[in-house]
């Protein structure tokens, strides 16, 4: 009886140090899972911040190509592809007026305000009028300015070229674009057009002189009123005082 105590006390002592181990190795799985989860938490923070550092950059790059595009741009650019834009609204307003039967000018009066009237009155009386020829250059700038309002764009061609032209659409100094470009026979037609208008209108023009009654008769007709009028206008600055001389009668 004495002899076998000491092995129950081993016995029971073993089985306490084995059932103690599971209760350790549970202890060590939670700060193990843990530890993972951080980690994978700190992998997905990076992966995050990853994707938004090259979303930043290729949303940089894109911006640096349009300010480049922007810079490559007329000055007035802006100004110029707004009224483009509002002259294509109001050639769609024109045709849907045409299709119901209406009057565009009327429609359009029923839409203006009496303050935007009366502006567009004060801007009007601001302009400067056709005070008929003045100069070559003069004239010529008129008719370009002319020219150019007439013109309407086609906004669809423009881009369908852009999209064909790819970067050479905005040249550098080492593009070679000279002679790529061919017309279309519409566009061709419409010049012809234009020309032919400009012919007639200037066989009708005919710049309205004005006529000064105050003015000295010195003409017998009015053939002999022009050359007089030309003759004053070549030799007038040199022959002022002999004229004068006459006209008081003090000439030698």
């Amino acid at each position: 009886m004495t002899s076998s105590r000491p092995v129950l006390l081993f016995l029971g002592t073993t089985m306490a140090s084995v059932s103690e181990e599971p209760a350790a190795v549970t202890e060590d799985e939670p700060a193990e899972s843990l530890a993972s989860q951080k980690r994978e938490a700190r992998l997905r923070k990076f992966r995050e911040l990853h994707f938004k550092r090259n979303e930043a950059r290729k949303l940089n790059h894109q911006e640096v190509v349009e300010e480049d595009k922007r810079l490559k741009l007329p000055t007035n650019w802006e100004a110029k592809k707004a009224r483009l834009e509002w002259e294509l609204a109001e050639s769609e307003k024109k045709k849907e007026c045409a299709a119901r039967g209406e009057d565009y000018n009327r429609v359009k009066l029923l839409e203006i305000t009496a303050d935007d009237a009366e502006r567009w009155e004060r801007k009007k009386k601001k302009k400067n009028p056709d005070t008929g020829f003045a100069g070559y250059a003069e004239a010529q700038f008129r008719q370009y300015q002319r020219l150019t309002k007439q013109i309407r764009p086609d906004l669809e061609g423009y881009e369908k070229l852009r999209e064909e032209s790819g970067e050479d659409f905005y040249p550098t100094s080492n593009s070679l674009i000279h002679g790529t470009h061919v017309p279309t026979k519409e566009g061709i037609d419409r010049m012809v057009e234009d020309v032919e208008k400009q012919i007639e209108k200037r066989a009708k023009y005919s710049r309205r002189r004005a006529y000064n009654d105050d003015a000295d008769i010195d003409y017998i007709n009015e053939r002999n009123a022009k050359f007089n009028k030309k003759a004053e206008r070549f030799y007038g600055k040199y022959t002022a005082e002999i004229k004068q001389n006459l006209e008081r009668g003090t000439a030698v």
